[in-house]
């Protein structure tokens, strides 16, 4: 465990060195959120059966989402970025801990993603949005969020790295935008026919999307839907477990061969 303490600190530092030398990806990934919820919040907010700022109330949480689920994109790239250029190679010739790798860019993306959060809640206070529930609660959904963040990170790691290529994993986390798209992050899911609500339903997306506007007192947890999103938070909570339980000893399994 102190091996995996030590060189996982080392690998934090490393991650964290490396998105200091890329500050045009970090400045793109804050800003996009912030420009998706000016522009849904103003231009599709007007054909969505709710008014302008209870719209946006009803969007920030599933913004938050949205971009906690970008964890996919970017350990992917990272990872396949790492695989494809033979710097996996020259760690596993390396007497480090095998799980140090992984754990440290899983890590190092929490960070920069609690750091940008701020922003994103900043301006969404800005145009309307508000905490309606405790202290307590809120607390609960910004951790819900990196809990879900960290997750989302390792099954991009373990895609990376089955992937083993740049312009692979570019291509296949291009793909990942429709996760959202097919949830409740920005529209009720009320009005999608029967199949598609119950893929929207059973998105995790759409249950940490849920749990957050419950515990921010933006809206209700919906009546009759399915259970993840009937039970937000046991619902989110269960989908992260899961993601971790599974992707986690694999990406550590594939970075070992």
């Amino acid at each position: 465990m102190s091996a995996l303490a030590y060189d996982g600190t080392a690998m934090l530092g490393r991650q964290l060195r490396r998105i200091r030398n890329n500050p045009g990806l970090v400045v793109l990934t804050q800003t996009a959120p912030i420009t998706m919820l000016l522009f849904f919040g103003y231009v599709f907010g007007s054909a969505v059966a709710m008014p302008g700022e209870a719209y946006r109330s009803f969007l920030v949480p599933g913004l938050l989402v949205a971009t906690a689920a970008g964890g996919i994109t970017t350990g992917m790239l990272q990872a396949a970025q790492d695989t494809h250029r033979g710097v996996m190679d020259r760690f596993r010739t390396m007497p480090v801990s095998r799980a140090a790798v992984p754990l440290g860019q899983a890590v190092a993306d929490l960070v920069v993603t609690a750091a940008g959060t701020v922003p994103l809640l900043l301006v969404g206070l800005a145009v309307g949005w508000r905490i309606e529930g405790s202290a307590v609660e809120a607390a609960g959904a910004l951790g819900l969020l990196l809990l879900f963040r960290f997750a989302s990170t390792w099954v991009g790691i373990l895609l990376g790295m089955l992937t083993r290529d740049e312009e692979t994993g570019g291509q296949l986390a291009s793909m990942t935008f429709v996760l959202p798209l097919l949830s409740s992050a920005y529209i009720p899911v009320d009005g999608m026919p029967g199949w598609l609500r119950t893929v929207a339903e059973w998105n995790p997306i759409s249950a940490v999307t849920t749990a957050l506007r419950d515990l921010f007192g933006n809206a209700a947890v919906p009546e009759g839907a399915a259970w993840p999103v009937a039970h937000p938070v046991a619902g989110s909570l269960a989908w992260c477990a899961v993601l971790i339980a599974v992707c986690a000893p694999l990406a550590v399994r594939r970075f070992s061969h």
